[in-house]
């Protein structure tokens, strides 16, 4: 594994962030499920549009009044692409902007997609079913051509491939799966869905890992595809857009929850008329036409609506606030990124640092060795195992090892890994996997447990880059995962 310089523990990670944006914008949503990935803690104060945004205040962050706009000790950022550019880099060791130059200029080349090819497209077909523009049959079949040729791009280049960029998620998967959500509730019927499956198994796994359920709930497809008022099914090219009913509109969840069975609810609809507004009020004016008078039109009374449940706070989280430790465990991860191989100096400092009331270590050792029968398989599992225990990223820390030689010498997994609290039950909860490994806490009191502790964590990289070969308790090690 490469040592690179950790900026979970860089003192950006820790100031105060507060994202101004009215509720439900999808905008918004990548910025705070690249946060949740992250373990960034930001603010999102209550925000009324064309009252909070036309303020001198507002207006000196966001010269145009448009949110989202993230407030920094540093200055204001504005545009929804740069916050979330800025927040997915604020921690390199979750490699939401790739793990190489090169996969973070993947990540950009989705991110400008999404925004040219996909977004645009998808808002002019929504914007006449929430009533923001005049529908027009022909505009909304060039939309929904542009649609599907989005989503044909997307439905190739996915055909051998989980995600957009490497073999985890990104920030390209965040930003695009975001841009898709009220799509995929309100206007993409099974029928339209259907050409599309690799799309669909994308979108699935992204919007059903926690930090994404965290900021948008659960995502409801659509039963049939939503109409605009007095509008009618408008076929695209390929595929052709399943006709719906222009009945009544059935009731549906907040948007944060997911909707109810593919039509709009009020709160959701007003709540994307909001950002629909905010782009009305910062276009160019259009020539009247005075020998055509307006119309008056009349509006329906806004719907009251709901207050959004309060999100449940981590039990870890709830930990941190209820009882403090005086360990950082992203300050541990720098130190032991940025060690360079000098692990005595490394342990040195941990040991210093450590605090056995807050914090504790475990070993695992997998249950099923003798089932091990191919290395590559074998270093697969270590890597699924590390990968599914992303949510408790911020209070764990471990190193996990493959031992042993294929056809000559038994496969064993084991590990050892630093956990905030006294058991392994928050990773449990986050990781079923944990379920295949017995579990041991260290007695880190005794110069013994100390010891296996770094021996279990100090391995020499430089030997292990250049393919020589290292051992763990004897054994020749086949592969090495960190977890931090």
């Amino acid at each position: 594994p490469a040592s690179y310089r950790c900026a979970a523990a860089s003192p950006e990670t820790t100031m105060a962030l507060t994202l101004y944006t009215y509720p439900a914008n999808y905008r918004a949503f990548k910025i705070l499920i690249a946060a949740e990935y992250n373990g960034l803690d930001i603010e999102v104060p209550k925000f009324e549009m064309m009252k909070d945004n036309q303020s001198p205040e507002f207006l000196a962050m966001s010269p145009l009044g448009k949110v989202p706009v993230l407030k920094t000790p540093q200055g204001a950022l504005f545009e929804s692409n740069a916050i979330a550019r800025y927040v997915a880099r604020m921690r390199r060791d979750t490699e939401l902007y790739g793990a190489t130059f090169f996969e973070s200029g993947q990540v950009d080349s989705w991110i400008d997609f999404c925004s040219h090819e996909l977004e645009l497209a998808a808002t002019m077909w929504l914007y006449p079913v929430i009533g923001y523009m005049p529908y027009n049959a022909a505009a909304t079949a060039k939309s929904k051509n542009d649609v599907t040729v989005a989503l044909t791009t997307l439905e190739n280049y996915l055909s051998d491939k989980t995600y957009l960029v490497g073999h985890k998620i990104t920030l390209a998967d965040i930003t695009v799966a975001s841009a898709l959500v009220y799509p995929m509730k309100l206007l993409f019927s099974p029928e339209f869905r259907a050409p599309f499956p690799n799309v669909m198994r994308w979108f699935n796994t992204c919007v059903n890992q926690p930090q994404f359920t965290a900021v948008i709930g659960e995502v409801v497809l659509a039963a049939a595809e939503t109409l605009p008022p007095n509008g009618t099914a408008v076929a695209a090219a390929a595929p052709a857009a399943a006709a719906a009913p222009a009945g009544k509109k059935g009731k549906g969840q907040a948007p944060t929850k997911g909707g109810g069975k593919g039509k709009p609810s009020p709160e959701e609809i007003a709540k994307m008329k909001a950002e629909a507004a905010e782009r009305k009020k910062n276009a160019p004016p259009k020539e009247k036409k005075p020998d055509q008078p307006k119309k008056k039109k009349e509006k329906a009374a806004a719907p009251a609506t709901a207050p959004a449940p309060k999100k449940e706070v981590h039990p870890l989280k709830a930990l941190d606030n209820d009882a403090p430790s005086t360990m950082v465990g992203d300050v541990w991860k720098k130190v032991y990124s940025n060690c360079k191989g000098d692990y005595e100096g490394c342990m040195k400092e941990f040991w210093e640092m450590y605090d056995p009331a807050g914090w504790s270590i475990h070993t695992c050792r997998f249950k099923y060795n003798e089932e091990n029968e191919q290395a590559f398989m074998t270093a697969n599992a270590t890597g699924g195992f590390v990968q599914r225990s992303g949510e408790i990223r911020k209070w764990l820390f471990g190193v996990m090892y493959v031992t042993g030689t294929e056809g000559t010498t038994p496969l064993e997994i084991s590990g050892c890994y630093m956990i905030r609290g006294q058991d392994m039950e928050p990773l449990q909860v986050a990781n079923d996997d944990t379920a295949v490994y017995h579990w041991n806490k260290v007695d880190t009191t005794t110069p013994e447990g100390k010891a296996h502790v770094a021996h279990m964590w100090c391995y020499d990289i430089e030997k292990w880059n250049n393919g020589e070969p290292i051992f763990l308790e004897g054994k020749a090690v086949n592969d090495v995962k960190q977890f931090k």
